[in-house]
């Protein structure tokens, strides 16, 4: 059964750190991209980062862009999110999410139909 779990949220102030850690089971993380989504109460499901199973290719939005590092260690099967400097804006449930093909769907990495496997996410609150 595939499977993605996520971990790692919390309550942070503003400015402050987090590391999220998406854990796979059911497939092998090395032949698959992983995306990162967020999604704010009463807002769009939105892509933050994606990274291709070869790593060369890395997607961030650009709200994230120079915040958030994404990272995978295929023999942890693990997809990190490292958010740093973070807004209060950046407080939504996280979650990740795979297409189960090898690269992030070009020009279509951050749509969420483009993915069909997906964690319970998890929530980060980030106060003012």
């Amino acid at each position: 059964q595939v499977q993605l779990v996520e971990t790692g949220g919390g309550l942070v102030q503003a400015g402050g750190s987090l590391s999220l850690s998406c854990t796979v089971s059911g497939f092998s993380l090395a032949h698959y991209a992983i995306g990162w989504f967020r999604q704010a109460p009463g807002k769009e499901r939105e892509g933050v980062a994606c990274i291709g199973s070869s790593i060369e290719t890395i997607y961030y939005s650009d709200s994230v862009k120079g915040r958030f590092t994404i990272s995978r260690d295929n023999a942890r099967r693990t997809v990190y999110l490292q958010m740093n400097n973070l807004e209060f804006e950046d407080t939504a449930v996280y979650y990740c999410a795979t297409d189960r093909a090898a690269i992030c769907p070009p020009r279509k990495w951050s749509s969420r139909a483009e993915y069909d496997t997906w964690g319970q996410g998890t929530q980060v609150t980030v106060s003012s």
